[in-house]
């Protein structure tokens, strides 16, 4: 039984769910999607908080250019670029087999400082959150002070009486311990079966100390949650649960509307633009949309995506189970070479507050996501792992269901033609060489096969 019906039952009511458990790509537009206005109604988070958020990451700008000197070319903003893909999408073009209209864009989270993954953003902001509340209250600190003065030793004495706990697949732990330990806190990361060994070794060398479990994510945030409920000195960082995290991705919006205009993309009605953020519990994902539809309000379409063995976000929302659910519990194993994605259980915070804000939902194989690894090497030189690519078939996606999703969105014909579609690239840029040339290789070996 699953939530208290047959699997039958459930089949019989969602037919998309047969597609899901025998793992085929899958595609799904949300019927309820709701205009800017309506949607934002089911969250409790406002613009001012995305600005509160935005403000707090350029008081500790100073701070970034003490800290990490790779950080003094943008002023100690953590921010990604952007460039066009016009190679790939003429290869994409070929291996759809479909006119693919519009310009394809990519962002490059995958580039992000200090962690190299889109988590950079909600995990770092959330760290640095902690920290400046900690900071304060203590007297260390003032906010109109120059927070460069938290690299110093007295700063990581103090932070060094706090812990701080995460559990993570891999990058949102990344980000947090490296951020963490910089700072000075005593950090834990609880870390999946799916997590990378190069991820763990390199958190141990920063003097972050991992736990690894041999089950899957969602046993690795309660093992980190039951350690911090039990230590009032302990903060703990809750992927599934946080506006913290997801107010720090949010901050992301602005940024790309102003790089966008700098490049001379226009984004309205006339000219929309289509997002495709690769999903695993939909904190990273989640926040980053809910700051593109403040920023560019009904003209942004955001389609979420995920591999075929952990559709945890478009099972959760399709079926209105939310957290309710586990892909397990449909019989799907939830073992992916996407690692950053292998989430069986979505956050329910997330698929609530989301649900009538995200376009739609698709699903991508390991083989694919491999292909497509080795396809944006070698066609835009950008190396990216698995996990990062999920965004790629967006474009395609959309164009194989096009009437349909025209009439959903009520979008005119000629605006789609114009569309501009943004990859949301995740992670990468801190694979280790042999690492990637493994994923090239299988990448290689799929599209010899197909």
């Amino acid at each position: 039984m699953i939530a208290g019906q047959t699997l039958a039952t459930w089949t019989q009511r969602y037919p998309l769910l047969e597609a899901l458990i025998a793992l085929r790509e899958t595609t799904w537009f949300t019927p309820t999607r709701a205009p800017l206005a309506e949607g934002l109604g089911d969250l409790a988070l406002t613009a001012a908080d995305v600005a509160d958020a935005s403000a707090r990451l350029e008081r500790f700008a100073a701070y970034f250019r003490s800290a990490f000197p790779e950080t003094q070319a943008t002023g100690g903003i953590l921010e990604s670029p952007i460039q066009p893909l016009p190679a790939l999408q003429a290869v994409l073009a070929r291996r759809y087999g479909q006119a693919l209209p519009g310009a394809l864009w990519i962002k490059q989270d995958s580039r992000l400082p200090i962690s190299g993954s889109v988590k950079a953003r909600g995990g770092i902001y959330e760290v640095l959150k902690h920290a400046e509340r900690l900071a304060l209250d203590a007297g260390l600190l003032r906010q109109d002070q120059d927070y460069s003065a938290l690299d110093s030793p007295a700063a990581r004495a103090f932070f060094g009486q706090y812990r701080i706990a995460v559990g993570s697949t891999g990058n949102l732990g990344l980000s947090i311990g490296l951020m963490g330990a910089r700072l000075g806190f005593q950090v834990t990361v609880h870390m999946s079966a799916d997590a990378r060994q190069w991820k763990k070794d390199k958190l141990r060398a920063h003097g972050v100390s991992v736990m690894e479990y041999a089950s899957d994510y969602s046993l690795a945030v309660a093992q980190g949650r039951q350690q911090a409920s039990a230590d009032p000195a302990c903060h703990f960082v809750d992927d599934e649960n946080s506006t913290d995290l997801f107010l720090g991705y949010a901050v992301a919006a602005e940024r790309l509307s102003q790089q966008l205009a700098e490049a001379g993309v226009r984004v309205d009605t006339e000219h929309p633009l289509f997002v495709y953020l690769p999903c695993g519990v939909g904190g990273g994902p989640g926040g980053v949309a809910f700051g593109l539809k403040l920023a560019f309000g009904d003209a942004v379409h955001c389609i979420f995506a995920e591999p075929t063995h952990s559709p945890c976000m478009l099972l959760g929302v399709h079926t209105g189970l939310h957290d309710a659910v586990s892909v397990q519990d449909f019989g799907i194993d939830n073992l992916t070479a996407a690692d950053g994605l292998a989430v069986g259980r979505a956050s329910g915070f997330v698929g609530r507050a989301m649900q009538r804000l995200v376009e739609g939902y698709y699903t991508v194989s390991d083989d694919e996501l491999h292909a497509l690894v080795w396809l944006m090497a070698q066609h835009q030189r950008l190396h990216l792992e698995p996990s990062a690519v999920a965004g790629v078939p967006g474009i395609a996606r959309v164009r194989a269901h096009r009437e349909q999703y025209l009439q959903r969105s009520g979008m005119d014909a000629q605006a789609y033609e114009r569309a501009t579609h943004l990859v949301w690239a995740t992670g990468g840029s801190m694979v280790p060489q042999a690492e990637m040339q493994a994923y090239l290789d299988q990448g290689a070996r799929v599209l010899q096969g197909s």
